[in-house]
């Protein structure tokens, strides 16, 4: 971790002149040089100038949820579906833990979201005095979930607080960082020197030796598989080339989906990696945690792992690989084809994967409805579409059979999982791609935790459709009490209202399928509109998926 928090000020210096402004000017000035062009924020007391420097800006939007919430996963979806950084911003104390669901979700997805906290006046931080908003060690809660965490304590400060929070967020695994402010600093006036744009993160030189060993392990290989995650978003052409150079098929799951297209031959997923992975020789890691494979699958002495990961804790982790490369996946993939290229030696085949294929499209036979609403859903949404996975039964199964064409397209909440994170951060991704269709799949359980945000979306015009499958329950709850519990039922009934009437109440586009073919002409037709719409689907208990995720161990 590259954490900050309570340090000595310590800036690097720059050549350009000297301006007297507020710590807010200096604040919204610093967004803007390194191209922040929207902040997701509500307003309040302790942040009044940092909001009156944001009107006074050009080129800066503030997009304003009904819920702090809200804030953090509409930036936290413009971040995933990006790769740029993005900026949230929320009064201290009840609004920073409000937001800090989606502050969690951003430090388990590497996701460079950057939140501004208000603060009370600077004197009295920590002095229990009982102030509007008042928490204890803020800035020491927020270190828990945050990468960097620090104080603009005069105006001075704020292009070098800026400066150092965008690099925390980039550097060795990514992931978010906190600023905060007092009421009473934002409008202090001062000597601010500007700087530059942040010139980002030197990665670090590709070892060239231990590509060669890695290239060596590869080479000796008759069943490799390549294993990708949220770190390989920006290296599909070089796992692309790795895959097809030595036959090696590409798994992914959740964030990695995408990396390559679904519909390519080595495209695999995680049942069939699962069925393959007994006769994997050599893994090929890249950008992913590889938690499934060690803790569920298993791994013997049979296995070499190979792990190209940024963060240079990662190896240490599980077990020791038989060759770790930190830093740039791309850059050591790239480095990785032009070293096997060279030698020639590798010996593995390209493995007929349609024979797994037809056995999965059997599985699914059974996951019904969930399969063909994937599908209609498929249909209906263009292939750059983005797709945003929630905590239901119909999310569940599109981790595995929802065909995926390109990267940050399908946006999934990562081990942390959490409820109702998905409709916000479907707002945040249709922001940041106004030229993108975006759907949002929910269900009656998790769309009412930011139901009032289909007044956001009606009124900055964000035209995300939202799918919401009611069947009345909390879907796994319910299936859970009836297996292991004899049917003792509690906390998992619902009582959902009527989304018809709701989205009209908001001034949305409602609209009800009641089957697979009806939803793909419903969302076909709620797309074109391009205009927020809800639609609701009716449905009953579904089948579980769960036994193709939670695997058994199946090595070592």
């Amino acid at each position: 971790m590259n954490q900050m928090y309570n340090t000595p000020s310590s800036f690097q210096e720059s050549t350009a002149e000297s301006e007297n402004m507020t710590a807010a000017d200096a604040t919204v000035s610093s967004l803007i040089t390194n191209g922040i062009d929207t902040v997701y924020a509500l307003p309040g007391l302790h942040n009044d100038p940092f909001f009156d420097s944001c009107y006074r800006a050009k080129n800066l939007r503030v997009i304003h949820p009904r819920h702090e919430q809200a804030c953090g996963y509409m930036a936290l979806g413009a971040a995933l579906s990006t790769g740029r950084a993005q900026v949230s911003a929320v009064v201290p104390g009840p609004g920073l833990l409000n937001t800090s669901a989606a502050i969690l979700t951003a430090e388990g997805m590497c996701a460079p979201v950057l939140t501004i906290a208000g603060q009370i006046p600077q004197a009295d931080i920590d002095r229990k005095h009982g102030h509007l908003h008042e928490i204890r060690d803020q800035m020491g809660l927020a270190s828990h979930i945050a990468k960097y965490t620090q104080r603009i304590k005069a105006p001075h400060e704020a292009p070098q607080v800026i400066d150092q929070a965008i690099s925390a967020m980039f550097s060795d695994r990514p992931g978010p960082a906190v600023v905060e402010c007092a009421m009473d600093v934002w409008a202090r006036r001062g000597a601010v020197r500007p700087m530059p744009a942040n010139s980002g993160v030197t990665p670090p030189a590709v070892d060239e030796d231990a590509v060669r060993l890695a290239a060596e392990v590869l080479s000796s290989a008759s069943n490799p598989m390549i294993i990708v995650g949220g770190g390989a978003l920006e290296a599909s052409q070089e796992i692309l080339a790795l895959a097809e150079l030595t036959g090696a098929p590409v798994l992914s799951y959740r964030r990695g989906r995408g990396v390559i297209p679904s519909d390519h031959p080595l495209a695999i997923n995680l049942p069939i990696g699962y069925r393959l992975w007994p006769k994997v020789d050599v893994a090929v890691a890249v950008g992913t945690r590889f938690f499934v494979q060690e803790k569920q699958w298993g791994i013997d002495k049979d296995l070499k792992v190979i792990r190209i990961d940024a963060d240079p804790e990662a190896a240490e982790r599980l077990q020791q690989p038989a060759v770790s490369l930190v830093g740039d996946a791309a850059a050591y993939t790239g480095a990785l084809v032009k070293r096997l290229e060279q030698s020639k030696a590798n010996k593995s085949q390209k493995q007929d994967l349609e024979p797994h294929r037809q056995w999965f499209a059997d599985r699914l036979t059974p996951l019904q409805p969930q399969a063909d609403y994937l599908t209609a859903i498929r249909s209906a949404l263009p292939r750059d579409g983005i797709f945003v996975d929630e905590v239901t039964q119909v999310g569940f199964a599109s981790r595995l059979a929802f065909p995926v064409y390109s990267p940050r397209t399908f946006l999934s909440p990562g081990y942390q999982d959490n409820l109702g994170w998905g409709y916000g951060t479907a707002l945040g991704a249709q922001a940041a791609n106004p030229n993108k269709a975006v759907v949002a799949i929910a269900g009656d359980g998790g769309f009412l935790y930011q139901i009032g945000e289909l007044a956001t979306a009606a009124l900055h015009s964000l035209p995300v459709v939202a799918v919401v499958f009611d069947n009345g329950m909390f879907g796994n709850v319910m299936r859970i009490q009836k297996e292991r519990f004899g049917g003792r039922y509690i906390g998992a009934q619902l009582k959902s209202p009527d989304f018809m009437k709701v989205a009209e109440g908001f001034g949305v586009n409602g609209l009800r399928a009641n089957s697979p073919k009806e939803l793909e002409k419903k969302l076909g037709y709620a797309l074109a509109l391009r205009e927020p719409a809800l639609i609701h689907v009716p449905c009953g208990e579904m089948p579980s998926v769960w036994d193709m995720i939670l695997a058994p161990r199946i090595r070592g």
